[in-house]
């Protein structure tokens, strides 16, 4: 599955996405790694592939947490935005 993660959405606000399409893609995304990960070869492109993945993993579950604090604070969630990988890729799990 390629392509961007989220569509954007008119005027930047947001990622056109709910919590269900969040969590669906949550949900592809680790179908399609675990597929991978069954598969006793794994080549480089199949590691780049997976690393990827676990990119787009942590983009989602950031985006989720957002949305869910935004509400709790009684804020707009749709104002949560996808933020580069290179953010939530370096937060201490």
């Amino acid at each position: 599955m390629t392509g961007p993660l989220f569509r954007p959405v008119l005027g930047g606000q947001g990622v056109g996405m709910d919590e269900t399409d969040i969590l669906s893609r949550i949900h592809s995304l680790v179908d399609e790694e675990h597929k991978l990960r069954e598969n006793a070869e794994h080549t480089d492109e199949t590691r780049a592939r997976m690393d990827k993945l676990e990119a787009d993993l942590d983009q989602c579950w950031d985006l989720l947490r957002q949305r869910r604090a935004k509400r709790q604070y009684d804020e707009n969630p749709d104002e949560a935005q996808v933020r580069p990988e290179s953010t939530v890729e370096s937060y201490l799990q």
